[in-house]
């Protein structure tokens, strides 16, 4: 297992943690941060003995978007330079939506620019009532191009073009509105209702749960006419596997499945 310098794993179990650890930059990212949480979820990801990815920040922030430091330097890199860097942005909001294990989002205090981009790429999120969310891009005369994709897929384009245009900052309630974010709890209530996702993702069948992934990416890219055919292929494949016999089974016979056991 890597060391890291800006990132925190937590590993209870089946449940791995994933903790921000720059609470003095209210978890802004940096390179080195961008790295390590790219690299992070990609050997999570591969780990069979992980079931649920929780990511969250150190501190009384999520992630306050990019460190001001990085973007001073952004400013300086040549043009083929910051399409890199972008690259290099995106690659890590694709490791946390393409992680075949859930990824659950503990939102506490900022979630900012790149922040919220984290935040879009989970599965499921839930916020404390305090947290605030905002696409401040334009205020800094550039777009949220590289989150874009992400935010969209999440929010649909209409919110996001209220939302990227403004830069406004908006509080969790607009958040769960928008689609952004599921649940809203006070912050003393935070660790438990992630906890409660955690549990009702444990009880399902973790084949299961990557294919679903799979299939709500099928049905974004696919074109109409193919989706029937596709989703047919996923489900007999799920139904005539190991996973799906067991889980089939238990059902029953009034029991736990196996992945459910200790």
């Amino acid at each position: 297992m890597a060391a890291y310098e800006h990132l925190r794993r937590i590993d209870e179990g089946a449940v791995v943690t994933l903790e921000l650890a720059r609470p003095d930059s209210h978890n802004a990212l940096n390179p080195e941060l961008i790295r390590e949480i790219t690299r992070c979820m990609g050997e999570v990801s591969a780990e069979e003995g992980v079931r649920v990815v929780v990511l969250t920040g150190e501190g009384r922030s999520f992630c306050a978007g990019a460190d001001i430091g990085y973007m001073r330097d952004t400013a300086e890199f040549s043009y083929e330079e910051n399409v890199e860097d972008a690259r290099a942005l995106a690659a890590m909001f694709e490791s946390v939506e393409r992680c075949p294990k859930p990824v659950v989002a503990r939102v506490q205090g900022a979630a900012i620019g790149g922040g919220v981009g984290l935040v879009a790429a989970a599965d499921v999120v839930v916020a404390a009532e305090r947290a605030r969310f905002a696409f401040s891009e334009v205020r800094l005369g550039i777009s949220p191009a590289t989150i874009a994709p992400f935010v969209v897929r999440k929010i649909g384009l209409s919110h996001a073009r209220a939302l990227f245009l403004t830069g406004e900052r908006f509080g969790a309630v607009r958040a769960r509105e928008v689609g952004l974010v599921h649940e809203v709890v006070p912050e003393e209530d935070l660790d438990a209702a992630v906890g409660e996702k955690v549990v009702a993702l444990l009880a399902g069948g973790p084949a299961a749960q990557a294919a679903t992934k799979e299939v709500l990416r099928e049905i974004e890219g696919a074109a109409p006419d193919e989706l029937a055919g596709l989703m047919a292929q996923r489900i007999a494949g799920l139904r005539t596997g190991g996973e799906g016999q067991e889980g089939l089974g238990a059902s029953l016979e009034k029991r736990e499945p196996r992945w459910r056991e200790g």
